[in-house]
């Protein structure tokens, strides 16, 4: 099996950035990939062009690396585009501490806002009011105050929020692909164009 196929999680992509000299955390640009896959169909050639600049590196350095960044988006957009609605935000996981892990939404949401607020007048100018709130949603986490405490309630609040941020990503998605797998409103009727 080729690691494009194996699922991939933040500490792989993490360490990937960091074989090329890089210490930053991968949702920001997970949070930026969830946006651009949603509103420009990116492609695994223009990503990864993405995420080398990101890096300050021209190409990846090793086959694995490619094979990684590769297997993230494809990750993430097969997340997207599934009818199950099973995508999940590239995140820090529990082997980080609550704290991290806000981190991690707060920058996710601030590399999603930064694509979408980009996005063309007509584009947005066609969103439902229930994607709409979901942005807004958003815009309250890439402020929150991410120096939180390891406790039950803390971790069930984070789960509430990435929460927000997985149905941001999905609702965007949906819109911008009509006939792809409705996303089921709270109120129980589809979404329709």
């Amino acid at each position: 099996m080729s690691l494009i196929d194996e699922p991939q999680d933040f500490s792989t992509i993490a360490n990937v950035f960091l074989l090329h000299g890089s210490l930053q955390s991968p949702a920001f640009l997970d949070g930026r990939l969830s946006a651009e896959l949603a509103l420009h169909d990116l492609s695994a050639e223009a990503w990864l062009d993405a995420v080398c600049s990101n890096l300050g590196v021209e190409q990846p350095r090793d086959k694995a690396s490619a094979e990684h960044l590769l297997g993230w988006r494809r990750q993430a957009l097969e997340g997207l585009a599934a009818s199950e609605l099973k995508f999940e935000p590239l995140l820090p996981d529990d082997l980080f501490s609550l704290a991290e892990q806000a981190q991690g939404l707060k920058e996710w949401s601030q590399g999603f806002l930064e694509v979408v607020d980009d996005a063309d007048e007509e584009v947005s100018a066609r969103w439902s009011s229930d994607l709409r709130e979901a942005i807004d949603d958003l815009r309250g986490l890439s402020e929150m105050e991410t120096d939180i405490d390891d406790s039950a309630e803390n971790e069930g609040d984070l789960f509430a929020l990435t929460e927000h941020a997985r149905m941001a990503a999905m609702l965007l998605y949906t819109e911008q692909h009509p006939g792809v797998p409705q996303v089921e409103r709270s109120d129980g009727t589809e979404t329709h164009h």
